[in-house]
């Protein structure tokens, strides 16, 4: 079993950027991939992103590509998703969960983060 926890969200203005942070703990070892989802207000969850954990080959969902960049530090436990150029329809509370290996879907989620970006 893997613990999940997000950190970096708030307000920002757009145009900005931030990034988040996604803390993992406990079976490190078994991890697949860790993705980066979304859920916009009245809609429904949205895939962002991914990194395999062994090797930190990414993908991303064609809507955000060129401004959403995923990256990992290993020695921390650590994957981030950085933003930039924040447009208003951005804002959403902003979740990464865990693919174990050996799984076909993502079985394990952190409690999300919001981000709000005003125009």
């Amino acid at each position: 079993q893997v613990q999940l926890v997000e950190t970096g969200g708030g307000l920002a203005q757009a145009g900005g950027s931030l990034r988040l942070s996604c803390v993992a703990s406990g079976r490190i070892s078994t991890i697949d991939r860790v993705g980066w989802f979304r859920r916009a207000p009245g809609k429904d969850r949205e895939f962002v992103g991914s990194i395999r954990y062994s090797d930190y080959t990414t993908s991303y969902a064609d809507s955000v590509k060129g401004r959403f960049t995923i990256s990992t530090n290993t020695a921390k436990n650590t994957v981030y998703l950085q933003i930039t150029n924040l447009k208003p329809e951005d804002t959403a509370v902003y979740y990464c969960a865990v693919l174990l290996i050996g799984d076909s879907q993502f079985l394990y989620w952190g409690q999300g983060t919001q981000v709000t970006v005003s125009s």
